[in-house]
């Protein structure tokens, strides 16, 4: 299983593109404008556009009002039980099924909370703040399968051995605030997780690359994971596997103890009280 897996991040699901496509054309030929359609959905006629390109998900309140408003009989509407929310993003989606098997889990953070050590107050300030905007659907899945997420901390069996570096940049951003940081001192308590802090001054070039995440399954596939701010990539290559092994036991021996980064994040806490 040596072939790299990347996920071509531009792609929406075929049944947005159907779907969209649907809608356009029993528009068109109800000869309902986009900006009727809008307004009597209460969206933007751009947001109505985003739908018809299959670039934003149909929501089953437009497919209804746009069957009655184009004499659809149901056509329309039908398609709502194939149209899943977005409970994660396109380009995450590879990764997040690999999760789900994962018997161990390396983790490095240069600028966000890894997903898996949020509180819900953290995540919503993150999955809110996109431009542009999402539906409010769209948020409140998302932010209820990122918590669902979390049962591999403690629920999962086998158990999962999980391990975190946070650059020390995460941990002074706006959004984290007393609430997250004693979440991440609750996970460095369990058994199976393991919390470290890389202070600033112990900073190498590699941990300044990105974050990056390694993981091992049941079935003993092993794949490394690297995300930005456009493009994610995933990676069953065993040469990219053990390249970032290397930079990241390279951080992680940087990286402060388990103890001195409670510690560290303790005295965060009482700064911030």
């Amino acid at each position: 299983m040596g072939a790299v897996t990347a996920r071509n991040n531009s792609q929406r699901p075929a049944a947005w593109r159907y779907s969209g496509d649907q809608l356009k054309r029993w528009r068109m030929k109800a000869d309902v404008s986009r900006e009727q359609l809008a307004s009597a959905c209460n969206y933007s006629p751009e947001t109505i556009a985003s739908m018809e390109r299959g670039v934003r998900r149909p929501t089953p309140h437009v497919l209804d009002v746009a069957d009655e408003m184009c004499g659809a009989e149901g056509m329309l509407s039908a398609g709502k039980q194939f149209l899943d929310r977005e409970r994660f993003p396109a380009r995450a989606q590879n990764f997040m099924e690999q999760e789900k098997k994962a018997t161990s889990l390396w983790w490095y953070e240069v600028s966000l909370v890894p997903g898996l050590l949020q509180t819900k107050t953290y995540a919503r300030a993150l999955i809110d703040n996109r431009i542009p905007p999402l539906d409010e659907d769209v948020v409140e899945e998302r932010i209820a399968a990122r918590i669902e997420r979390q049962a591999i901390l403690t629920q999962q069996k086998p158990t999962v051995g999980l391990s975190f570096v946070l650059y020390e940049a995460v941990l002074h951003a706006p959004q984290v605030d007393a609430e997250q940081l004693r979440r991440l001192l609750e996970v460095s308590r369990t058994r199976n997780v393991v919390v470290q802090v890389l202070p600033f001054e112990r900073a190498v070039p590699a941990a300044l690359m990105g974050p990056m995440v390694l993981l091992e399954t049941r079935d003993n596939d092993r794949f490394a994971f690297t995300e930005g701010p456009l493009v994610s990539e995933m990676s069953a290559d065993p040469g990219a596997v053990s390249r970032l092994t290397e930079r990241l036991s390279l951080i992680r021996a940087q990286a402060l103890s388990p103890d001195e980064s409670a510690r560290f994040i303790e005295r965060m806490v009482d700064s911030r009280e």
